[in-house]
């Protein structure tokens, strides 16, 4: 299996965690509640996932020290599956802490403590009890919608969609599942 940065994780040299920026995020979130295996239903096009053509998918485990254990994965047009493990951990930009507010990378571990290693993931919107997850970054190049079944409801994949557009995201560039 190739490794890949693929889906709502991010790790780009230029794209290091941003202080604050103007994006709401969803109130109270339990990662207790988020842990566990998302699918991909909608992204901004990016360069980390162009190969990925179809079942992308995301699963996160939350290990007692809070950080998350993050294992990526998707289709290629060749069939073939590619796999990328990373961590996730509470923002170390947000002050107070905030569970919807996080860090990922997928740089081997010995680089965490380099600033630009560490990329955003913010958890704006959340909907159907942790059934549906609206995520991105505050520089909004980066944004995906997740939800816990294949099949999606594709109404609330468009009011996300559309949520996400009153945040000042190209939601217009979005490329839905099965449409890549």
């Amino acid at each position: 299996m190739k490794v890949i940065a693929a889906l709502s994780l991010i790790v780009t040299l230029a794209g290091c965690a941003t202080p604050h920026a103007n994006l709401t995020t969803e109130k109270d979130v339990d990662l207790n509640k988020y842990a566990g295996t998302w699918y991909e239903q909608a992204r901004l096009p990016n360069r980390f996932q162009k190969q990925c053509v179809s079942d992308v998918q995301a699963d996160y485990v939350l290990r007692p020290d809070s950080t998350l254990l993050v294992t990526n994965q998707c289709r290629t047009s060749d069939g073939s599956t590619e796999v990328a493990q990373g961590e996730g951990r509470l923002s170390t930009a947000a002050n107070p802490r905030d569970p919807a507010i996080l860090q990922v990378r997928f740089a081997p571990a010995w680089t965490s403590w380099l600033p630009f290693v560490w990329g955003d993931y913010w958890i704006m919107k959340l909907r159907d009890d942790y059934h549906y997850s609206l995520v991105g970054t505050p520089d909004r190049k980066y944004l995906w919608v997740l939800s816990r079944d294949k099949q999606a409801d594709k109404d609330i994949v468009t009011e996300l969609l559309d949520y996400a557009k009153s945040q000042g995201f190209p939601a217009e560039q979005v490329v839905r599942a099965g449409a890549h």
